[in-house]
């Protein structure tokens, strides 16, 4: 059985090796004239006219391949890429501006805002539209970029659109939802200041810790955020879609999937069992599974890249 594995493992490598040869540059200039850079990745076998996918990443600093300088090293998107590439599926993903390669296409932290994020993903959208070698387009957002991939698809047509251990509250909710289960003592003024953002009106923070979080510079972003519900705006999209979630996602829960799917009912909703966030296989074990966020080497769940797989290629 050991030889089995260690043979298993090499053909893996070189299935990974022959997709990863295969991929482009595919870098666009936002409405604000930065350039964000992407890669391409078609298909291991030449297909006339492939669908593809737009894969947009999660929140913070988190690159086109799901790793970021904050400690996250995980390649999950790069190998969601290669498992779509030999299924003969497209994907594009890029590095979101102030990201990786993308690091300079970013300004004052004062001017930055949720929209911005949105905006992009759609000049991506557009070109990928572009380009006739194309036939479906579909975008998967995973963890903040499930709500940027919503908004994108209502601005942007679309043939279908994959949430992806995305959030079913909206920001204002989980901020306050966190603070209240791992720092309680900073609770009721940290909702002082949801309240007021809510509302579209900044608020200083008397304590130092809250200040840190709800920095000046960082509240005009927060409004933007703030300003959107995913269970509405998934509501407002008429293509398929499909909301995919682990059970030991320690970061999105399996109740945010089911509010996502109870927002629209028509919506295929997959949980994969035993899914953690950075969608790697492992148990609801909090050491065990965060050990994952800096394992490059363990493959993305399995039963997830099927269930995207047949999804994608309806």
């Amino acid at each position: 059985m050991k030889k089995l594995g260690i043979i298993l493992l090499l053909l893996v490598a070189q299935i990974a090796a022959k997709a990863e040869g295969n991929t482009n540059n595919f870098n666009a200039v936002t409405a604000k004239g930065d350039t964000l850079f992407g890669t391409l990745q078609m298909p291991v076998a030449k297909l006339p006219t492939p669908n593809v996918v737009l894969i947009i990443a999660g929140s913070g600093p988190t690159d086109r391949d799901c790793n970021s300088m904050m400690g996250l090293k995980t390649d999950a998107f790069k190998m969601l890429a290669d498992s779509l590439a030999n299924a003969g599926i497209a994907t594009v993903r890029y590095d979101k501006r102030g990201v990786g390669d993308s690091k300079n296409a970013v300004g004052k932290e004062e001017d930055m805002r949720f929209d911005d994020m949105v905006a992009d993903a759609v000049i991506f959208v557009k070109k990928i539209k572009a380009d006739k070698q194309f036939a479906k387009v579909l975008i998967a957002g995973h963890s903040e970029g499930s709500l940027i991939g919503m908004l994108a698809a209502q601005k942007e047509k679309i043939d279908g659109y994959i949430s992806i251990a995305g959030p079913g509250e909206d920001a204002g909710t989980i901020l306050s939802k966190q603070i209240k289960t791992n720092a309680p003592q900073l609770s009721e003024e940290s909702d002082k200041i949801i309240a007021s953002l809510r509302s579209g009106k900044m608020m200083e923070a008397k304590d130092a810790t809250v200040a840190s979080v709800f920095r000046k510079s960082v509240q005009p972003y927060m409004i933007s955020w703030m300003a959107y519900d995913p269970q509405e705006e998934l509501k407002k999209l008429s293509i398929p879609v499909l909301i995919i979630q682990g059970n030991t996602d320690l970061q999105v829960s399996v109740a945010d999937a089911q509010l996502l799917k109870k927002a629209m009912p028509a919506a295929k909703l997959v949980i994969i069992d035993q899914m953690n966030h950075p969608l790697k296989t492992v148990s609801s074990d909090k050491q065990a599974n965060m050990a994952t966020y800096s394992k490059p080497e363990l493959p993305i769940d399995s039963d997830f890249c099927q269930v995207l797989i047949g999804f994608c290629k309806k």
